[in-house]
């Protein structure tokens, strides 16, 4: 417990300021934590990362995250990012041409969807930062994946009886995940009371406790798929870039299903 704590105060006194900057800063931390994130599913599956399929992977997915076209001039601004990663995506299909028939369309796939997954969660994720008052949603989605993870572990500790979904993750309980949802909407009522809901997201305040409630959803349902990948390959943590924590799925995992939703919804 004492190393998880220490891990997270530094990970925050880093993360914060780079939140708050934005910029070329939030622009380069999500795209290194994206890239890292594939990597840990690669080595998860067992595929070297160092490879072919590897280098493919890392491109794919910093296309799909990194706003290339700020810094490239040869790249035109209005350029859809979806199709230089499906460019990319199509060095997948080649290598089952190239490899003699060693290489199936089912190997293709995972490094295909490990990038897209990963990728677009990070992609909106930055999108949430964006320009301005845009950290007041930032935050908000943070927060609520967070007040979620803090509740569902307190009320879980504290009430839980019933399994939510035993044969993914046996720990977590319906009672937490119910207090869970219950201490992100209390974190939404103190926080827009703070930043109106109206003015800073463009929604009603019963609209926006009622999306704090899919969020949280959402977010657990985020984590038990990352517990799922672990289960099937049979391992404890993503990775070991997080001591006490794990790697960077392990930490993101809700984020890279609510951000991607909040953006569904209309909130940036």
């Amino acid at each position: 417990m004492k190393q998880r704590v220490i891990t997270a105060i530094i990970a925050l006194i880093l993360f914060i300021p780079v939140i708050i900057f934005g910029g070329w800063a939030i622009e380069i931390t999500a795209t290194v934590l994206a890239v890292i994130g594939v990597y840990e599913l690669f080595r998860m599956k067992g595929i070297e990362f160092k490879s072919i399929e590897g280098v493919l992977a890392s491109l794919a997915t910093i296309a799909l995250v990194f706003p290339i076209h700020k810094y490239l001039g040869f790249i035109p601004e209005g350029t859809d990012v979806l199709s230089i990663f499906y460019i990319l995506i199509m060095g997948f299909l080649a290598l089952t041409v190239f490899s003699k028939n060693t290489y199936s369309i089912e190997q293709a796939a995972f490094p295909a969807l490990v990038t897209l997954y990963v990728g677009m969660g990070f992609k909106y994720f930055l999108l949430a930062r964006g320009e301005g008052p845009s950290l007041v949603i930032l935050m908000f989605g943070l927060m609520v994946v967070w007040t979620t993870d803090i509740g569902a572990y307190m009320f879980g500790r504290a009430f839980g009886k019933n399994k939510l979904a035993p044969n993914v993750s046996p720990n977590k309980t319906l009672e937490g995940s119910a207090g869970g949802i219950l201490s992100a909407v209390v974190f939404a009522l103190i926080y827009l009371n703070f930043y109106p809901a109206q003015e800073y997201f463009g929604f009603n305040l019963v609209s926006m406790i009622i999306f704090t409630i899919i969020f949280s959803m959402v977010g657990q349902f985020g984590d038990l798929v990352e517990s799922a990948y672990k289960r099937h390959f049979e391992v404890k943590d993503s990775g070991k870039i997080l001591p006490g924590h794990g790697g960077i799925l392990d930490r993101f995992d809700s984020m890279l299903f609510v951000f991607p939703v909040m953006h569904i919804l209309g909130l940036f």
